[in-house]
Protein backbone atom coordinates (compact mmCIF):
# COMPACT_ATOMS: atom_id res chain seq x y z
CA UNK A 1 0.00 0.00 0.00
CA UNK A 2 1.15 3.66 -0.68
CA UNK A 3 2.30 5.02 2.37
CA UNK A 4 1.37 9.04 3.20
CA UNK A 5 3.78 11.17 4.68
CA UNK A 6 3.01 14.67 5.76
CA UNK A 7 5.60 17.59 3.95
CA UNK A 8 6.56 19.84 6.32
CA UNK A 9 3.50 18.36 8.72
CA UNK A 10 0.43 18.65 8.03
CA UNK A 11 1.55 21.54 6.64
CA UNK A 12 -2.55 22.38 4.68
CA UNK A 13 -3.92 23.46 7.78
CA UNK A 14 -1.15 23.60 10.28
CA UNK A 15 2.11 25.80 10.53
CA UNK A 16 4.70 23.63 8.17
CA UNK A 17 7.82 22.32 10.36
CA UNK A 18 5.72 22.32 13.90
CA UNK A 19 5.33 20.12 16.23
CA UNK A 20 1.47 21.11 15.85
CA UNK A 21 1.51 20.14 12.25
CA UNK A 22 3.54 16.83 13.09
CA UNK A 23 0.60 16.03 15.71
CA UNK A 24 -2.28 16.74 13.78
CA UNK A 25 -0.52 14.66 10.80
CA UNK A 26 -0.53 11.66 13.24
CA UNK A 27 -3.65 12.36 14.10
CA UNK A 28 -4.79 12.83 10.36
CA UNK A 29 -3.83 9.06 9.75
CA UNK A 30 -0.46 9.79 8.28
CA UNK A 31 1.96 7.06 7.93
CA UNK A 32 4.86 8.86 8.23
CA UNK A 33 6.27 12.93 7.92
CA UNK A 34 8.77 14.95 5.93
CA UNK A 35 10.42 17.64 8.05
CA UNK A 36 13.64 19.94 7.24
CA UNK A 37 16.82 20.36 8.90
CA UNK A 38 18.73 23.53 9.52
CA UNK A 39 21.96 24.50 11.65
CA UNK A 40 22.27 27.57 14.03
CA UNK A 41 25.16 29.45 15.37
CA UNK A 42 25.25 27.26 17.95
CA UNK A 43 25.44 24.25 15.91
CA UNK A 44 21.95 22.80 16.72
CA UNK A 45 19.71 21.00 14.75
CA UNK A 46 16.35 22.63 14.02
CA UNK A 47 13.37 21.72 11.84
CA UNK A 48 12.69 24.27 9.47
CA UNK A 49 12.62 24.72 5.89
CA UNK A 50 14.30 27.92 4.58
CA UNK A 51 17.43 28.95 5.41
CA UNK A 52 16.13 32.22 6.75
CA UNK A 53 13.79 32.35 9.46
CA UNK A 54 11.65 35.52 7.33
CA UNK A 55 9.11 33.66 5.54
CA UNK A 56 7.36 31.46 8.51
CA UNK A 57 7.96 33.44 11.73
CA UNK A 58 8.15 36.71 12.86
CA UNK A 59 12.07 37.50 12.94
CA UNK A 60 14.25 38.42 9.85
CA UNK A 61 17.43 36.70 8.96
CA UNK A 62 19.58 33.61 8.52
CA UNK A 63 19.37 30.28 10.89
CA UNK A 64 22.95 30.03 10.87
CA UNK A 65 23.38 33.33 12.20
CA UNK A 66 20.36 32.31 14.90
CA UNK A 67 21.57 30.65 18.70
CA UNK A 68 19.48 27.89 19.38
CA UNK A 69 17.69 30.19 21.96
CA UNK A 70 16.91 32.99 20.11
CA UNK A 71 15.34 31.03 17.26
CA UNK A 72 12.96 29.78 20.07
CA UNK A 73 11.19 33.04 20.77
CA UNK A 74 10.49 33.58 17.30
CA UNK A 75 6.68 32.74 16.49
CA UNK A 76 5.94 30.28 13.98
CA UNK A 77 2.74 30.16 13.54
CA UNK A 78 3.35 31.48 9.54
CA UNK A 79 -0.27 32.35 7.97
CA UNK A 80 -1.99 30.66 10.88
CA UNK A 81 -2.65 34.05 13.02
CA UNK A 82 -5.82 32.82 14.08
CA UNK A 83 -4.08 30.51 16.27
CA UNK A 84 -4.11 30.91 19.94
CA UNK A 85 -1.06 29.97 20.61
CA UNK A 86 2.38 30.58 19.92
CA UNK A 87 4.07 27.85 18.19
CA UNK A 88 8.18 27.37 17.96
CA UNK A 89 10.79 25.96 15.57
CA UNK A 90 11.38 23.12 16.81
CA UNK A 91 14.58 21.46 17.44
CA UNK A 92 15.11 18.02 15.50
CA UNK A 93 15.83 16.52 19.13
CA UNK A 94 12.17 17.68 20.68
CA UNK A 95 10.67 16.33 17.35
CA UNK A 96 12.64 12.74 16.97
CA UNK A 97 11.61 12.30 21.04
CA UNK A 98 8.34 12.59 20.49
CA UNK A 99 8.25 10.41 16.97
CA UNK A 100 10.00 7.80 19.14
CA UNK A 101 6.82 7.08 20.91
CA UNK A 102 4.83 6.89 17.59
CA UNK A 103 4.54 4.49 14.70
CA UNK A 104 5.42 7.19 12.19
CA UNK A 105 8.16 7.24 9.72
CA UNK A 106 10.01 10.39 9.30
CA UNK A 107 12.29 11.24 6.30
CA UNK A 108 14.49 13.85 7.25
CA UNK A 109 15.83 16.22 4.88
CA UNK A 110 19.10 17.88 5.34
CA UNK A 111 19.02 21.56 3.68
CA UNK A 112 22.44 21.80 3.19
CA UNK A 113 22.28 22.38 -0.72
CA UNK A 114 22.82 26.49 -0.03
CA UNK A 115 24.95 26.29 3.17
CA UNK A 116 27.14 23.75 3.94
CA UNK A 117 26.29 23.01 7.22
CA UNK A 118 29.61 21.35 8.33
CA UNK A 119 28.68 17.63 10.32
CA UNK A 120 25.07 18.06 9.46
CA UNK A 121 25.40 14.63 8.34
CA UNK A 122 27.00 13.25 11.73
CA UNK A 123 24.67 15.42 13.81
CA UNK A 124 21.82 13.74 12.44
CA UNK A 125 22.83 10.62 12.41
CA UNK A 126 24.07 10.59 16.01
CA UNK A 127 20.64 11.56 17.32
CA UNK A 128 18.78 9.21 15.21
CA UNK A 129 20.74 6.16 16.48
CA UNK A 130 20.33 7.84 20.29
CA UNK A 131 16.67 7.20 19.68
CA UNK A 132 17.20 4.09 18.16
CA UNK A 133 15.35 5.29 15.22
CA UNK A 134 17.21 4.13 12.16
CA UNK A 135 15.18 1.89 10.82
CA UNK A 136 12.23 4.35 10.70
CA UNK A 137 14.16 7.06 9.09
CA UNK A 138 14.90 8.45 5.38
CA UNK A 139 17.65 10.46 5.00
CA UNK A 140 17.41 13.06 1.61
CA UNK A 141 18.75 15.58 0.55
CA UNK A 142 19.36 17.88 -3.11
CA UNK A 143 22.61 17.72 -1.93
CA UNK A 144 23.65 14.26 -3.09
CA UNK A 145 27.17 13.98 -2.28
CA UNK A 146 25.59 14.59 1.21
CA UNK A 147 23.44 11.74 1.23
CA UNK A 148 26.39 9.43 0.58
CA UNK A 149 28.65 10.93 3.01
CA UNK A 150 25.60 9.61 5.26
CA UNK A 151 25.28 6.07 4.06
CA UNK A 152 28.89 5.93 3.83
CA UNK A 153 28.65 6.74 7.74
CA UNK A 154 25.27 5.17 8.57
CA UNK A 155 24.83 2.51 6.22
CA UNK A 156 21.56 1.16 8.00
CA UNK A 157 19.69 4.36 7.46
CA UNK A 158 18.25 4.59 4.37
CA UNK A 159 19.33 7.10 1.94
CA UNK A 160 17.24 8.75 -1.28
CA UNK A 161 18.65 11.30 -3.29
CA UNK A 162 15.95 14.33 -3.97
CA UNK A 163 14.87 15.02 -7.53
CA UNK A 164 13.67 18.46 -9.07
CA UNK A 165 14.07 17.27 -12.56
CA UNK A 166 13.53 13.56 -14.55
CA UNK A 167 16.89 11.68 -15.04
CA UNK A 168 16.97 8.83 -17.45
CA UNK A 169 16.67 5.80 -15.76
CA UNK A 170 16.88 6.73 -12.11
CA UNK A 171 16.23 3.66 -10.20
CA UNK A 172 20.16 3.11 -11.65
CA UNK A 173 21.18 5.82 -10.37
CA UNK A 174 19.70 5.28 -6.71
CA UNK A 175 21.30 1.92 -7.08
CA UNK A 176 24.99 3.33 -7.74
CA UNK A 177 24.73 5.39 -4.48
CA UNK A 178 23.23 2.81 -2.61
CA UNK A 179 20.23 4.20 -2.09
CA UNK A 180 17.00 2.16 -2.01
CA UNK A 181 14.73 4.53 -3.25
CA UNK A 182 14.56 8.07 -4.70
CA UNK A 183 12.08 11.28 -3.87
CA UNK A 184 11.23 13.13 -7.33
CA UNK A 185 9.20 15.72 -8.20
CA UNK A 186 5.54 14.40 -9.10
CA UNK A 187 6.43 15.69 -12.07
CA UNK A 188 9.27 13.70 -12.66
CA UNK A 189 7.52 10.69 -11.53
CA UNK A 190 5.48 9.62 -14.85
CA UNK A 191 3.58 5.87 -14.41
CA UNK A 192 6.18 4.39 -16.36
CA UNK A 193 8.85 5.87 -14.25
CA UNK A 194 7.22 4.65 -11.17
CA UNK A 195 6.51 1.10 -12.59
CA UNK A 196 10.32 0.60 -13.89
CA UNK A 197 11.46 1.92 -10.27
CA UNK A 198 9.51 -0.59 -8.41
CA UNK A 199 10.33 -3.41 -10.79
CA UNK A 200 14.21 -2.68 -10.31
CA UNK A 201 13.48 -3.14 -6.22
CA UNK A 202 13.54 0.78 -6.08
CA UNK A 203 11.23 2.82 -3.88
CA UNK A 204 9.57 6.01 -5.56
CA UNK A 205 8.62 8.70 -2.84
CA UNK A 206 7.19 11.84 -4.95
CA UNK A 207 6.75 15.74 -3.36
CA UNK A 208 4.63 17.54 -2.86
CA UNK A 209 1.50 16.01 -4.15
CA UNK A 210 -1.53 17.72 -3.77
CA UNK A 211 -3.65 17.44 -6.64
CA UNK A 212 -6.69 14.86 -6.48
CA UNK A 213 -5.66 13.50 -10.00
CA UNK A 214 -2.15 13.09 -8.82
CA UNK A 215 -2.70 11.15 -5.95
CA UNK A 216 -5.16 9.20 -7.71
CA UNK A 217 -2.67 8.13 -10.26
CA UNK A 218 -0.01 7.53 -7.77
CA UNK A 219 -2.23 5.42 -5.62
CA UNK A 220 -3.64 3.54 -8.60
CA UNK A 221 0.70 2.73 -9.41
CA UNK A 222 1.07 1.36 -6.17
CA UNK A 223 3.54 4.02 -5.56
CA UNK A 224 6.01 3.63 -2.85
CA UNK A 225 4.94 6.91 -0.32
CA UNK A 226 3.63 10.19 -2.02
CA UNK A 227 4.90 13.10 0.06
CA UNK A 228 1.67 15.75 0.73
CA UNK A 229 0.44 18.76 2.61
CA UNK A 230 -2.99 16.74 2.99
CA UNK A 231 -2.82 13.67 4.44
CA UNK A 232 -6.56 13.58 5.58
CA UNK A 233 -7.14 14.61 1.85
CA UNK A 234 -4.55 11.84 0.57
CA UNK A 235 -6.19 9.40 3.23
CA UNK A 236 -9.57 9.80 1.61
CA UNK A 237 -8.79 9.61 -1.39
CA UNK A 238 -6.45 5.72 -0.79
CA UNK A 239 -9.53 4.49 1.23
CA UNK A 240 -11.70 5.31 -1.85
CA UNK A 241 -10.20 3.26 -4.45
CA UNK A 242 -9.04 0.78 -2.30
CA UNK A 243 -12.07 -0.03 0.27
CA UNK A 244 -13.75 -3.15 -1.17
Amino acid sequence: MTLILAHRGYAAEYPENTMLAFKEAEKAGADGLELDVQMTRDGELVVIHDEKVDRTTDGTGLVKDYTLGDLRKLDARFKFKELSRREQIPSLEEVLEWLAGTRLVCNIELKNSIIPYEGMEEKVIDMVRAYELSDRIIISSFNHYSIVQSYLLAPEIEIAPLLSEGLYMPWIYAQSIKAKGFHPHWRAAPDQIVTASLESGIEVRPYTVNKESELERLFKVNCSAVITDDPAKAKIIREKLFTP
